[in-house]
């Protein structure tokens, strides 16, 4: 696991009106925060009295990607339940790191059939909702405060909710976690505003690595609602544009999940004036064409 660079950008701090960096998490691993979260699973797993023989889960890519990874340095089997729509470069990711790869019409019945797999011995490992995993994407927050300890609000894009709750856990009363939801995929937004996990109808987005309903089942609904700050959305074209702006503004590349707190920042959705901020940028495994376009 790579210590990531946290960077000052000039752009973002001048249209928030506050020293805004971003955390490189582009540079991670298998390009995204996620293998953190699955490197963790993967050994405090095999620590266990019963290690297990084999494991699964459902993934729209970069959680997929990086437990594949980390499988592989273990020897582990790993199958993966992943949408059909999912990023090419991220399916063929998780097949040459070794992964088996099924095919679902979305990501909700790819975490549907990922569950029901689980069976004697074979593990199933949350993309988000695992203790090991959230415990994992807490690292970012500790990286950040021990780079920048004047840090005063740490920003992320929200999907599952495991990084959120693994950042405000982590950084305690020390930084406030923001979430930044896309308007077309807005679980939280919608499941706090009800005071219980609901279900959304699921628009197309961009953001891949994001959308899709809430596991009823999901730790990460509570430890959002008593730990996070707020989530807020962002409107859907502005995630597109942000992608681009950031190969213009920063020269990085980063897939549009990523980009959505940068856009939540860009947009004033998140109130952060005048406080030193810290946003994660948390993948770059963006297929090159939809690159292109965006560019």
């Amino acid at each position: 696991m790579l210590h990531t660079p946290l960077r000052r950008s000039e752009w973002l701090s001048s249209i928030a009106g506050a020293p805004v960096s971003l955390k490189l998490e582009t540079l991670q691993e298998t390009f995204s925060y996620k293998f953190r979260g699955a490197l963790n699973a993967v050994l405090r797993l095999c620590e266990e009295p019963a290690p297990p023989a084999g494991l699964v889960t459902a993934s729209a890519g970069n959680h997929g990607r990086g437990l594949a990874a980390a499988a592989a340095k273990a020897g582990l089997p790993l199958t993966v339940y992943a949408p059909a729509s999912a990023p090419r470069v991220k399916l063929d990711a998780m097949r040459t790191l070794g992964a088996r790869v099924e095919l679902c019409a979305d990501y909700d019945e790819a975490e549907r059939k990922a569950k029901r797999h689980e069976a004697s011995g074979v593990v199933y490992v949350s993309p988000y909702a695992h203790p090991y995993v959230i415990a994992g994407a807490g690292t970012v927050a500790l990286e950040i405060l021990a780079q920048d300890p004047s840090i005063e609000v740490i920003v992320c894009p929200v999907g599952g909710g495991g990084l959120a709750s693994g950042l405000a856990i982590a950084a305690g009363d020390r930084a406030a976690t923001w979430g930044v939801e896309t308007e077309a995929s807005c679980p939280f937004t919608m499941s706090l505003a009800a005071g219980r996990i609901v279900a959304i109808d699921v628009k197309p987005s961009l953001a891949d690595g994001l959308v899709g309903n809430l596991d009823p089942e999901t730790i990460t609904f509570d430890l959002v609602r008593q730990n996070v700050a707020g989530i807020a959305t962002v409107a859907e074209d502005h995630v597109g544009r942000t992608v681009g702006q950031l190969v213009a503004e920063e020269r990085l590349i980063a897939e549009a999940a990523a980009a959505v707190a940068v856009a939540g920042v860009v947009a004033g959705r998140v109130p952060i004036a005048g406080r030193r901020t810290a946003v994660v940028l948390t993948g770059a495994n963006i297929d090159p064409d939809t690159l292109r376009q965006l560019i």
